[in-house]
């Protein structure tokens, strides 16, 4: 038997026992809240069982290929919930909830670590120049998601052919990413160096890392589609608006739990570690995520996702790469930095509130 930890076995159980009672709730008929509730949790599960296999997978392979990993297999449970949504033709739930990921991410997450880390060690350093980078990259790629929505606005040429539009920034995102992955794997400061094997709670041979990321995105797809069938009624029922549900309900179910890995580092004052985890996710969803479901939004079915976002959705996310910017600008953070990004997050999460 592989030499599991006691929180592996918990996150394990949690996940295999969840995925089952998902299921039973969903064949039994019971009703849509308490399986869009118990959905919500078990994707959290899934994704940190995913989270810790990756880990242990990738001391075996280095820091650069676990640096792809990560960014491909930790937003495994938001690419199928937008794509089951897309199916439902859920577009308004899929733009807020990619966008509510970033802001998750870029405001949430990292005022939780500022704060946390503020609170336990005082006023932390890291490396300015690799969160300059990655800030950098985040406002370019921001920018370039705007592009179709400015050009709708503003009545352009382009107007008539948001489509196609879409499909060209999104094919030009994955090639910058492509570009990205030689420094990535040359082991690029943005990367997150992996823990060595030995320092791993528990070695995981590499047949049972393999048979838990198999077993996992198959729990992933399945809860994914339980957790899209219940989202219209449950929103009917608690009387919830689309936008709020996407950028709060759903982008916290797809992506919260893997991010605790970086409040966890600030915690350890692993400022430099923290900083790369919480600033990589966003990027690796405007580089990656976002182009890869409007892409794959002609091939599933259902409807299509453009690139024509609600004019605050736009808003709000060039908010959040510049504030991003400019707090790690000077390579330290503080408790009060942290309350004032968890602050703006939950203004516009309110904002949201009523649509």
């Amino acid at each position: 038997m592989p030499e599991l930890s006691k929180i592996d076995w918990i996150t394990l159980a949690v996940a295999l026992v969840g995925t089952v009672v998902t299921g039973g709730l969903q064949l039994g008929g019971v009703s849509e809240v308490a399986v869009f509730i118990v959905a919500a949790g078990v994707l959290g599960a899934l994704a940190k069982l995913v989270g810790d296999a990756t880990e242990h997978l990738g001391a075996k392979l280095g820091p650069g290929m676990t640096g792809v990993l990560q960014s491909g297999l930790g937003n495994l449970p938001e690419l199928l919930i937008g794509i089951f949504s897309l199916r439902a033709g859920l577009v308004t739930v899929v733009q807020a909830a990619l966008v509510g990921s970033i802001l998750g991410n870029s405001l949430l997450v990292l005022g939780a670590a500022f704060l946390v880390g503020g609170l336990r060690h005082g006023t932390q350093r890291f490396g300015p120049q690799p969160a300059r980078s990655i800030a950098t990259l985040m406002l370019l790629a921001v920018a370039a998601l705007a592009v179709p929505t400015l050009a709708h606005g503003l009545h352009t040429p382009a107007d008539p052919h948001e489509e196609t539009l879409g499909i060209a920034v999104s094919i030009i995102l994955l090639i910058v990413f492509a570009a990205s992955i030689p420094a990535i794997l040359g082991g690029a400061p943005a990367a997150v160096p992996a823990a060595p094997e030995s320092e791993l709670p528990g070695h995981w041979p590499l047949w049972f890392t393999i048979a838990v990321l198999a077993v996992a995105s198959i729990g992933a797809a399945l809860v994914s589609e339980w957790f899209v069938d219940a989202l219209r009624p449950a929103i009917e029922v608690l009387n919830l608006s689309e936008g709020f549900t996407g950028l709060v309900i759903v982008a916290i179910a797809g992506n919260a739990v893997e991010n605790v890995v970086g409040i966890e580092l600030a915690a350890r004052n692993q400022a430099d570690y923290a900083i790369s985890v919480i600033l990589n996710s966003p990027l690796q969803i405007a580089l990656v995520l976002v182009p890869a479901l409007v892409l794959l939004s002609y091939v599933v079915g259902g409807a299509h996702l453009t690139l024509v976002l609600p004019g605050l959705l736009v808003a709000v996310l060039g908010v959040a790469s510049i504030i991003g910017a400019v707090v790690v600008f000077d390579g330290e953070s503080n408790w009060l930095e942290g309350v004032a990004l968890v602050g703006l997050y939950c203004m516009i999460a309110i904002s949201f509130w009523w649509g």
